[in-house]
């Protein structure tokens, strides 16, 4: 199993299996840096939905209780697990990355740090939870992400503008549910 993508890359793979056992072990690795519980830490993002093919990266969600107070020990917990915060700037949320080695040009992970029970916390895990309970759906989306090739678009924003109209469409379904 080959994980990572330069910056900028948009490569889409076939399912792997072995993408829920290396999210096992890198959720342990946190765990064992970090005084996070693991509750606190799940598998989103495409390479958490069974079946379809995905950028070979793992996503994964991390809640604590409050951004603004995450202090140095934390993310000298996350980089020991080899995570490195980087200087993206979102609203209610901090991206960290691993990568393949010390030239920090292939991103294997990202960590998203939102506040646990937040609008973002739920959002990504009913992503997830949505589409791996209903197989059209996921298909769907599936035929998206790989149509975005024959628009002759190129980049990860570009890539993410994208599917973006079909992301909101599910995090509506999220809101008339509750």
């Amino acid at each position: 199993m080959k994980l990572g993508l330069k910056k900028d890359e948009v490569v889409l793979v076939p399912h792997e299996a072995g993408w829920k056992r290396e999210f096992a072990e890198t959720k342990e690795n946190i765990l064992k840096y970090t005084s996070l519980q693991p509750h606190q830490i799940e598998h989103i993002g495409s390479t958490s939905i069974e079946g379809i093919h995905a950028k070979p990266v793992i996503d994964i969600v991390i809640g604590v209780v409050n951004l603004d107070s995450l202090g140095k020990d934390f993310f000298t917990g996350l980089k020991k697990a080899g995570f490195y915060r980087l200087q993206v700037e979102r609203p209610d949320e901090i991206v960290c990355a691993k990568f393949t080695d010390t030239t920090f040009e292939t991103k294997t992970h990202f960590i998203h740090l939102v506040e646990w029970g937040n609008k973002k916390w739920h959002q990504m895990r009913f992503f997830r939870d949505y589409l791996n309970a209903n197989e059209a759906v996921k298909k769907e989306y599936e035929l998206l992400k790989v149509a975005f090739f024959k628009t002759g678009k190129e980049g990860i924003t570009e890539y993410t503008n994208y599917k973006e109209q079909f992301v909101q469409s599910i995090f509506r379904k999220m809101d008339e549910l509750n």
